[in-house]
């Protein structure tokens, strides 16, 4: 028994592959001028349009049409962060979106994502640090997410004692990590005594006259 859906998808495919992409767009917008609220093949149209045609207009109209649709829809809620997140214009959007995503279908990936998203686009530091703990306490295994938290502890932080802790299980959990290695050795030289303690800020005993 014929699957229209599963067979538009598949010649779509394969013709983007072959490099015929705005025949792919023409064999998905003929199914769904019969289908209209099939999200599935819409979604697909999107990411053809998008990274085939690169049609970023069209693909992030056409993700906005699914969401419209199925605002749960967590494939285009994804797919919109995805595109959306390279311009910090669309900065409130994509927070909007992961918000609705981490509601929905919460994972350790996911928080450690939205948290690069905050470190980087928003410089919401103390945020950021909070959803890299999350994703850490999910999935503590993880070396990437202890030393992406390592990263921002050194650099936005200046949390030196927990950045220290945090490039110990990175280098517990993967001991031939040469550049958490590298950023620990210089830690402990710079902001360490030789007994292993965080050497203390100099006072100025200087009083104003």
């Amino acid at each position: 028994m014929s699957n229209p859906e599963f067979e538009s998808i598949s010649k779509a495919k394969r013709q983007a592959e072959s490099g015929n992409p705005k025949g792919a767009v023409d064999t998905l917008e003929t199914y769904l001028s019969k289908d209209p609220h099939n999200t599935k093949v819409r979604l697909f149209l999107a990411k053809t349009l998008i990274y085939d045609v690169k049609d970023l207009k069209a693909g992030i109209f056409q993700l906005n049409i699914i969401l419209d649709m199925e605002p749960d829809n967590t494939d285009a809620l994804k797919a919109s962060v995805t595109v959306l997140i390279k311009d910090k214009k669309n900065n409130k959007e994509v927070s909007e979106k992961y918000e609705k995503l981490i509601e929905l279908d919460p994972s350790a990936e996911l928080y450690n994502t939205y948290a690069i998203f905050l470190r980087l686009q928003k410089t919401d530091f103390k945020a950021s640090a909070g959803y890299y703990e999350k994703a850490i306490e999910m999935n503590p295994s993880k070396y990437e997410y202890h030393q992406n938290y390592a990263v921002l502890l050194l650099n936005d932080l200046k949390d030196y004692q927990k950045a220290k802790e945090e490039l110990e299980t990175v280098l517990r959990l993967n001991p031939g990590n040469q550049s958490a290695k590298k950023n620990y050795d210089l830690l402990m030289k710079k902001k360490f005594d030789s007994n292993g303690n965080l050497k203390k800020g100099k006072l100025s005993l200087s009083k104003r006259k």
